[in-house]
């Protein structure tokens, strides 16, 4: 009996030996997943603080392009505002020269009785005119050619 209980504190002790063996080779192959996820961890967390400050500088980039956005987007009202009141000013002047024109129109339907004798009065004056012109140009004229010239020299 006493063989059985050597025996088996024998078996116990390879046991307990083996044991210790391939938890001493896990624990190493622990530690060296640890020290990877620490060096990773590490490279990470630099990696972190320059996204950290990009993403900063980013965010001042973006607020001050949308300051200079929305100045540029108030001038832009401002413009087309102004295009708007030109707008409305052509238009007013369309308007405007539409009711001249009508009114042209309505006073020569209304006159062209007394402009067609405007017209008729017009036309005799100026055949008459014509007529007094020929007359004056028929009249006897001295030619230059047989006038003497006289010299101007003074002694």
């Amino acid at each position: 009996m006493i063989i059985i209980l050597y025996l088996s504190v024998a078996v116990i002790a390879v046991a307990f030996l083996f044991l210790v063996i391939s938890l001493s080779k896990t624990l190493r192959s622990v530690q060296t997943t640890l020290d990877s996820v620490s060096t990773t961890l590490t490279g990470v967390e630099t990696q972190m603080k320059g996204i950290t400050v990009e993403t900063t500088e980013l965010l001042h980039k973006t607020n001050a392009l949308a300051v200079d956005i929305q100045k540029k987007s108030e001038s832009l009202n401002s413009v087309v505002d102004s295009v708007r009141q030109v707008g409305n000013s052509i238009q007013g002047l369309n308007t405007s020269i539409s009711r001249v024109s009508t009114t042209v129109t309505e006073q020569t339907e209304a006159n062209k009785d007394k402009i067609a004798q405007v017209v008729q009065w017009s036309n005799v004056a100026m055949d008459i005119w014509n007529k007094v012109k020929g007359k004056r140009n028929q009249s006897p004229q001295i030619e230059e050619e047989n006038v003497p010239k006289r010299s101007r020299m003074y002694m």
